[in-house]
């Protein structure tokens, strides 16, 4: 297998935005990050954002003066939307295109709506994606460490013929190539994405977790040590993963602990698992998720709103919130 090229703070120009503005469209996790790095990293920024919008009160207190996406992309050479995927095609079909300059930079930090043809680009645009590897407040406080999240960069359009520099050197400025940098398409980051997602991140972990916390209140006992074994756990033993892989946390844990892991993984996770794993993926390939996903939204979330609610008043949330209450560190 060719080993993977990474770029870093060396590979990176950040002159190439001098002279250029940067909009920041959508002021959430991500949006807040970028919009603050890029200005520390002395990029010329404007933020749109609506009036009354949930965001709307802390682009002011960052010291922005936050305008309307129309007015953004009028002033701006390079569009960054980082709007929810469900709201973006109608943003781009009735404020972007119609304003967006000729030989502007657009870019995203998730191919979704450019990798299923919701949002197709005129051929003047450069089109790229810079998509950090992690949430918008670690992007922030990474960068305010003097260190960085590594990102994906890709190009789906190369109008100017530096599209790939450009996309690297947004990178530089919010911190991307201190981490390192991982060059990709808008198909594989897409697809790679939404699975991640799906079955291991929040649908599997959710489910596994729940599904253990059950299995053992059903068995009689008590919810607070079911909550501390099947969740609390959890994030001590992905730290050590993080930190340095599987080799790690089996070096940190009791052999009886490492013992158990290697007689029962393969119980839980089947090769019935595995199938459904490359199901999941085929819908993804395909756009059936896409499409699923975009009709959920135009039908008013019905699903979407049930399954959000039933989580939600889950024993296990009840039992760690009464638990997390007082651990006041865990906020921190």
């Amino acid at each position: 297998m060719k080993e993977a090229k990474m770029y870093y703070d060396s590979d990176a120009n950040l002159s190439l935005l001098k002279g250029k503005t940067v909009a920041i469209l959508g002021y959430g996790s991500q949006g807040h990050a970028h919009a603050l790095n890029l200005r520390d990293s002395g990029v010329s920024v404007v933020v749109a954002q609506r009036e009354g919008g949930s965001n709307y009160k802390k682009v002011v207190e960052d010291g922005w003066k936050p305008v309307s996406i129309i007015e953004a992309v009028k002033q701006s050479d390079w569009i960054h939307i980082l709007l929810p995927d469900e709201v973006q095609k109608k943003a781009w079909e009735d404020d972007i295109k119609p304003n967006i300059k000729k030989g502007a930079v657009l870019s995203f930090s998730h191919g979704f709506n450019i990798h299923y043809q919701q949002i197709v680009p005129t051929f003047d645009l450069d089109v790229v994606m810079i998509a950090p590897k992690g949430p918008g407040h670690l992007v922030r406080r990474q960068y305010e460490e003097g260190k960085g999240v590594p990102c994906l960069v890709a190009v789906e359009q190369n109008t100017s013929g530096k599209a790939k520099e450009l996309a690297l050197a947004y990178a530089k400025g919010i911190g991307g190539t201190r981490g390192g940098v991982l060059e990709t398409t808008f198909k594989e980051e897409t697809e790679t994405d939404l699975f991640g997602e799906q079955v291991v991140l929040c649908g599997g972990v959710v489910e596994l977790i729940n599904s253990g916390f059950e299995t053992l209140v059903a068995a009689g006992y008590q919810p607070e040590i079911a909550y501390f074994e099947c969740c609390h756990e959890m994030k001590l033993i992905v730290d050590l993963i993080f930190e340095g892989g599987f080799s790690k946390m089996n070096y940190s844990i009791s052999d009886t602990a490492e013992y158990g892991e290697y007689v029962t993984r393969k119980r839980v996770i089947t090769d019935e698992t595995k199938i459904e794993m490359k199901r999941v993926l085929s819908d993804i390939q395909s756009g059936k998720f896409a499409n699923d996903w975009l009709k959920e939204n135009k039908d008013g979330r019905q699903f979407f709103n049930k399954e959000r609610k039933d989580i939600s008043e889950k024993l296990i949330e009840k039992v760690g919130a009464k638990l997390r209450s007082r651990m006041p560190w865990v906020k921190k």
